[in-house]
C-alpha cells in the first residue's frame, strides 16, 4: 500500500536525468539517481516520460536499471496502458521534472528538497500592527 502522500512524479529523461546528449546517452546528471531512488524508497511512484522510443527508449530504461532505478510505468500513466494513437501521449502524473520547465531544470538536491519538505510550519507569533490591532 502506497503512503498516504505519495506523488505519481513523471520524469524526462534527455537532459533531466542524463545530460543531453541525444540520441547518445549522456552521463548522470549529480545527485539525479540518488534523488530518484530516494524518491521511490519513500513510497513514491516515478514514470520515465520521454521522447525516446522503440531501441533508443529502451537502451535509456535499461540505463536507469544499471543504475538501480525501475520505474513505475514508462511513456504512460499506469503499467497496464495501452497507447492506440487514438489518445494524448500525456501522462497523468502530480509532478513534471524535466529540463525545459519555464527557468531550466533545478538542480536533483533543491528537487529533493520541494518535493520532500520536511520542515515543520514556523510557529507564528501574534504581533501589535498598525493601530494597535493584533495580526495573527
Amino acid at each position: 500500500m502506497l503512503p498516504k502522500n505519495s506523488l505519481l512524479i513523471a520524469v524526462d529523461f534527455d537532459g533531466t536525468i542524463v545530460e543531453d546528449d541525444y540520441p547518445r546517452i549522456g552521463p548522470a546528471k549529480i545527485f539525479a539517481f540518488d534523488t530518484l531512488l530516494e524518491l521511490q524508497r519513500k513510497g513514491h511512484r516515478l514514470i520515465l516520460w520521454t521522447y525516446r522510443y522503440g531501441e533508443r527508449l529502451q537502451e535509456a530504461v535499461d540505463f536507469c536499471q544499471k543504475n538501480g532505478l525501475e520505474f513505475y510505468a514508462v511513456n504512460k500513466s499506469y503499467p497496464e496502458e495501452k497507447f492506440d494513437g487514438s489518445i494524448s501521449r500525456k501522462v497523468n502524473a502530480d509532478v513534471f521534472i524535466d529540463d525545459r520547465n519555464v527557468g531550466g531544470l533545478l538542480g536533483w538536491g533543491e528537487i529533493y528538497q520541494q518535493l520532500l519538505k520536511t520542515e515543520k510550519p514556523k510557529e507564528h507569533k501574534s504581533k501589535k500592527g498598525l493601530f494597535g490591532f493584533f495580526k495573527s
